[in-house]
């Protein structure tokens, strides 16, 4: 008898908040995930791009999604031919991982437990791509390829974030 109360407590409690059971079960078993618009994960390769311009590189920066597709590659006219491949690359490594690849591949120098991971395919282990977060979640990541060095690649990327940051605080 206590069981069938509390399905008639549950039962009541989903039809106050305005939910059909069906509804009420629906919303238990799936989940809802925000996305970049291309427009702003336009924006922020954009302003990655003139960053890097800005100080005298020519690059290319990629924008993914949240689970790792393209949504925008950049390329500088003199930016090397391999750059879209590995700002992509860049890109989809942080997401993939959920970490920065400057980090990472300090994280998986030979000799270290995570060393492995620098032999899957398709992992950039260079300095560059950057997971992007709003409302503390993950929303996608940018990877920026071309310059001397993970490091300037990197701020590079924090620049292209950092001109979305305000439309990221949801």
């Amino acid at each position: 008898m206590t069981r069938r109360l509390g399905m008639c407590v549950a039962l009541a409690g989903t039809f106050a908040a305005g939910l059909h059971p069906a509804q009420a079960a629906a919303a238990e078993a799936t989940f809802g995930v925000r996305h970049l618009t291309p427009e702003t994960a336009l924006k922020a390769a954009q302003a990655a791009l003139k960053h890097c311009r800005d100080g005298g590189y020519q690059v290319a920066v990629a924008v993914v999604d949240r689970g790792g597709v393209a949504q925008v590659m950049l390329r500088d006219r003199f930016a090397g031919a391999h750059t879209p491949k590995t700002a992509t690359g860049k890109a989809w490594t942080a997401v993939s991982f959920r970490t920065g690849t400057l980090d990472l591949a300090r994280e998986t120098q030979p000799g270290k437990p995570a060393s492995g991971i620098r032999d899957l395919r398709g992992v950039v282990m260079v300095g560059g791509g950057l997971m992007i977060e709003g409302g503390g979640a993950l929303v996608g990541g940018i990877g920026v390829s071309g310059a001397p060095g993970g490091e300037i690649d990197e701020a590079c990327a924090k620049a292209g974030i950092d001109a979305i940051r305000d439309a990221l605080e949801f």
